[in-house]
């Protein structure tokens, strides 16, 4: 600031605060005691603005303190959650991570726009047409069967495959039906389910023992198959590959922690991936007037929260 400027606001502090805050001494110029008293606010006010514009412009992972909010479900890779922690605390040590499961609890689609919630992982028949969309990874539609089970001996049919003791994940909310269920509506097929379960993780430990048959994503079903009695083998119905996003809100799109976040997910899922994203995925689905991330929001119908199978 050139003299003039000092000088005027020396003139404003002064009026404000009713002290001269700085008077001569000799060849230079001393604080009185008010305005020594006003130098350590002053300083913590100075560095707080510092903070939170320098806050607005990047983010530290390395030196930060913020907390991580996202929803998920256990129905992704099983290495997925702990990997992601990993990640996270390995190159944010600062920072607090908060994970929520999908249920049908929470309006996720509301706590995004709040901002109670960063993030949401998971996997839609159609994705929410009014949030912005990452793809993660596609992956193969595959049955998962105890040892036991005459379909590793004998194979199947698709009527066979219709009739056998399905087990699929508890519907997050009344009447909700997952992208199998969905598809199988489209060909007018209907499959017979016996079990259902809300933790999607404790399912391959109920097949090993019983006949039932989960249907899902290859590479969940590969995480067990060293551990537990079971085998993967081909679903007799063919099903477009199974396709996890992560969604997110226009109102923490630019924000440069939630941007990290995502940059941080989009890493460990591609860490996991098994096969070559670019190869046989099919589009994704969008809704009419839906928007692609970067672009602003536009008003589509609230989709609710589905699940893998």
């Amino acid at each position: 600031m050139y003299q003039p400027a000092v000088s005027a606001a020396l003139r404003r502090l002064r009026e404000l605060s009713g002290d001269p805050l700085l008077v001569r001494s000799g060849t230079g110029m001393v604080p009185t005691p008010a305005g020594l008293r006003m130098i350590e606010p002053a300083a913590h006010i100075l560095q707080s603005a510092e903070v939170m514009f320098s806050d607005a412009r990047r983010f530290d992972p390395a030196t930060a303190r913020h907390t991580f909010t996202l929803a998920a479900s256990d129905y992704l890779d099983p290495f997925f959650l702990p990997q992601l922690v990993t990640f996270l605390k390995g190159h944010a040590p600062l920072c607090g991570i908060e994970i929520h499961p999908l249920s049908g609890d929470s309006d996720y689609h509301r706590r995004l726009a709040q901002g109670e919630v960063d993030v949401v992982i998971g996997n839609w028949p159609q994705p929410p047409g009014d949030l912005h969309l990452g793809r993660l990874f596609g992956d193969e539609v595959v049955c998962l069967v105890s040892k036991n089970h005459p379909a590793v001996r004998r194979g199947w049919t698709v009527e066979d495959w219709l009739q056998a003791e399905h087990i699929a994940p508890t519907p997050t909310h009344p009447g909700a039906r997952g992208v199998i269920d969905v598809h199988l509506a489209t060909l007018g097929l209907n499959r017979h389910i016996c079990a259902r379960s809300p933790h999607f993780s404790l399912i391959p430990a109920m097949v090993a023992s019983t006949l039932l048959v989960l249907t899902t994503g290859r590479q969940f079903c590969e995480r067990f198959v060293a551990g537990l009695p079971v085998e993967i083998l081909p679903c007799p119905v063919p099903f477009p590959r199974l396709m996890y996003y992560q969604l997110w809100h226009e109102r923490t799109h630019a924000s440069p922690a939630a941007q990290w976040l995502r940059d941080a997910i989009k890493t460990v899922a591609a860490s996991l991936r098994q096969d070559d994203p670019t190869q046989d995925e099919a589009p994704v689905p969008r809704p009419a007037g839906a928007r692609r991330a970067g672009r602003s929001p536009r008003a589509a119908q609230h989709a609710h929260n589905q699940t893998v199978a």
